[in-house]
């Protein structure tokens, strides 16, 4: 969606344009303002998402706010609650669309967590939230390189939730440590 407004802001000439739509997302109120446009708009990956092996999954809306409880993020999250949901995380994905994730839902909070990039084809963020939703933790995790599997690439964090979402998303949307994750179960 941000790629169709830059470039439809590139199109228009618009050097004031460009730069209104660098940070372009959701008003205050909600409302999506998309450029007016002839073409049909492309169909937003992330309402495909889950998807593959993906697609029986629970999904939720998770939210990424300040404290304060203004909006920085939202994404359409696949629930990953069960033992072997968990163990497979993201390995069967050959992709994750910007606006999409996967919530990993432990029974407790947990002192000890280690989220490692086994068999992953791209890189993602693994963030961590407490019992409560509150951000403890944030990795950027790039892919795992040529001839590597991703189990040595290892990330460490505790808590009762783990978000994974594209790599450097809490860099773009501005999700930091202290900040909230917000979404119903």
């Amino acid at each position: 969606m941000q790629r169709r407004r830059l470039l439809a802001a590139i199109s228009a000439g618009s050097v004031g344009g460009l730069a209104g739509c660098a940070n372009a997302g959701l008003d205050g109120d909600g409302a999506d303002a998309e450029p007016e446009s002839d073409a049909e708009p492309d169909a937003d990956p992330a309402a495909e998402w889950p998807s593959g092996s993906y697609a029986d999954y629970e999904t939720t809306v998770v939210t990424a706010r300040t404290a304060d409880g203004d909006r920085l993020a939202t994404v359409n999250a696949a629930i990953a609650e069960t033992r072997d949901q968990r163990y497979l995380g993201l390995s069967d994905a050959e992709t994750l669309p910007e606006g999409a994730g996967m919530l990993f839902v432990f029974p407790e909070p947990r002192e000890s967590l280690t989220f490692v990039m086994r068999e992953m084809d791209f890189g993602i963020d693994i963030v961590y939230a407490d019992g409560e939703g509150k951000i403890v933790e944030i990795h950027n995790a790039p892919a795992p390189g040529p001839n590597e599997d991703g189990n040595d690439q290892r990330y460490p964090g505790s808590g009762r939730y783990v978000l994974e979402v594209p790599y450097e998303w809490s860099d773009r949307h501005d999700v930091a440590v202290g900040d909230v994750l917000a979404f119903e179960r």
